[in-house]
């Protein structure tokens, strides 16, 4: 799992505005292209952007889910594009001295990209979501979607369900310490490389 993380100069729920707005989300996410329709319950469980990845004219029509939405904390989208298959992203937000702090995690989950060696696919990922992160937080910090959330987007009693069940908290953890071993699988793997560069 690709891990990224940035001190965004906002506080949290500026960050959560824009990620509620599905019409700005091919700004944010990089390969993202344009937007076709977002569902009128945007932002919340089970809804879905459809949109396009790629460069005119050789776009991928496509969808991403909302898995979870749990502003201003935590929220889980997986992202189709197929032929290539599909990612599971989990974007959290906690406060931070300066306004908040942001971490992405991204993982191949369905498809042909399952089958990238792992350390070659989070680089590409790590790499691609410093930019994700970056356009993300020019956005925030502007106010490019308000500074709250709009009252359509607060989360439902469907958005809570389940969040405190020891399932969901397992999962939770287990995605903690599986972020944990694959990054510092990826530093164990970037050290041996430089060993053998320097012999």
């Amino acid at each position: 799992m690709s891990r990224n993380t940035r001190v965004f100069h906002c506080p949290p729920e500026s960050v959560f505005a824009v990620l509620a707005s599905g019409w700005l989300f091919p700004s944010w996410v990089v390969g993202a292209s344009r937007m076709r329709r977002v569902d009128a319950d945007f932002p919340h469980v089970g809804s879905r952007l459809h949109h396009s990845f790629g460069l005119w004219p050789l776009v991928i029509d496509d969808r991403t889910t909302v898995l979870e939405w749990d502003p201003p904390r935590r929220m889980i989208i997986q992202a189709a594009g197929w032929p290539m298959g599909e990612a599971r992203v989990r974007l959290e937000v906690e406060p931070h001295p300066r306004g908040a702090k942001v971490r992405i995690h991204e993982a191949a989950v369905k498809g042909p990209g399952t089958l990238v060696p792992r350390p070659l696919l989070h680089a590409g990922l790590w790499l691609r979501n410093i930019e994700t992160l970056r356009r993300l937080a020019h956005m925030a910090e502007a106010g490019a979607a308000g500074r709250t959330l709009a009252p359509a987007a607060l989360p439902t009693p469907k958005d809570r369900a389940g969040l405190g069940t020891p399932k969901h908290v397992a999962a939770r953890l287990l995605g903690t310490l599986a972020s944990v071993a694959v990054g510092s699988l990826a530093i164990r793997g970037a050290l041996a490389a430089v060993r053998r560069a320097r012999s």
